[in-house]
């Protein structure tokens, strides 16, 4: 089992309920989409999934630990997680090298990761990392010279580098044009598929998530609305999903014209 959650709650400082009886297991290997509309939680549910948030209620057990048992384990799990995040927290004048090979500051010895802030110590590494987004001449370059999209991929070099067991991506393509993320999305999926790691992706773009993971789970006002494989979630329940929020689902099969409707036909063929 990859992790499994039970009963579990968050409740932030401020007393709004952002996760409520929440029961969701995986077993190493899947991949999972969580879609819903904004606020219903996503984020918050990976945010715990990877330990950086600690639930106020029910159980947690990541990669076959419970969470929080010690501060010294909490550090070895973290290190087995890989987080990408729809804005990467990288210093801005950090060097695009320095970004990637962080991603594993948690498994080197101390001395090498103090070591490669001055000099990167896997150059070939961080380069074929980057190599799979698309960014290897950006190798040195410093992050705040990079765009919003390019930053993105940055991030996902990151986790790839790592070789995480448990990636977790919060909107990770949405600052790509349509061809960058179905691109980006398969790479996840395959990457996570190759290692047998389990990816779960919290995603605005309903059409990649049917198409490219086998797993959706719905999240709405906190709580777990359905959670299916993705060839049984019908266009009712996603109208279900957004409209209760007063929004309108996209179609699930159909998107404008333009680069989209592209894009949807480049992910029949290739996710």
């Amino acid at each position: 089992m990859s992790f499994s959650l039970h009963g579990l709650g968050l409740t932030h400082a401020n007393g709004h309920v952002a996760l409520a009886d929440i029961d969701l297991q995986a077993k190493q290997g899947e991949s999972i989409a969580l879609i819903g509309p904004s606020g219903a939680g996503k984020t918050s549910l990976l945010n715990t999934i990877g330990t950086a948030l600690q639930p106020t209620a029910g159980q947690l057990t990541v990669l076959q630990q419970p969470a929080w048992a010690s501060a010294a384990a909490l550090r070895a799990l973290r290190a087995r997680i890989g987080t990408v995040h729809q804005s990467a927290p990288i210093p801005p004048r950090q060097r695009v090298v320095t970004a990637v090979l962080a991603g594993k500051l948690g498994q080197w010895p101390a001395w090498k990761s103090l070591a490669s802030l001055l000099y990167p110590q896997d150059l070939p590494g961080a380069r074929q990392a980057l190599e799979r987004v698309h960014l290897a001449d950006k190798l040195f370059v410093r992050c705040d010279q990079l765009s919003g999209g390019q930053l993105q991929r940055v991030g996902i070099a990151r986790v790839l580098y790592q070789e995480a067991q448990l990636i977790l991506a919060d909107e990770p393509v949405s600052a790509l044009d349509p061809t960058l993320a179905l691109d980006t999305v398969q790479l996840l999926v395959q990457e996570a598929k190759a290692r047998n790691a389990t990816l779960v992706a919290s995603l605005h773009a309903v059409e990649l998530a049917q198409q490219c993971f086998e797993r959706l789970v719905g999240i709405r006002g906190g709580r777990i609305v359905f959670d299916l494989p993705a060839r049984q979630v019908t266009p009712a329940q996603l109208q279900a999903l957004y409209a209760a929020e007063g929004l309108q689902a996209p179609p699930p099969q159909d998107l404008p014209h333009t680069a989209a409707a592209s894009t949807l036909a480049a992910v029949r063929r290739g996710c």
